[in-house]
């Protein structure tokens, strides 16, 4: 079985692109206001998702392993 992602979105600092919903529409929605929110909570590992996370414009959206919380996306420097 592979990796599970937590995937976080800070609503603080989202401005409501949409790119990672064109980048993992499985992955996150926008809501009323154009923000955006994991569809799950936790989800299998992807190169979507890192996709969406690594293009995020204002760097909104955090990647943990489930398991662990070690950090996937941002990486710890």
């Amino acid at each position: 079985m592979g990796d599970r992602w937590r995937i976080e979105v800070d609503r603080g600092v989202c401005v409501g692109s949409g790119m990672c919903v064109g980048s993992a529409p499985e992955g996150f929605r926008l809501d009323a206001a154009r923000q955006a929110h994991p569809a799950t909570e936790e989800a299998d590992a992807g190169e979507p998702l890192l996709e969406a996370a690594e293009n995020c414009p204002v760097e909104a959206i955090t990647i943990t392993l489930a398991a662990t919380g070690e950090p996937v996306f941002p990486p710890e420097d």
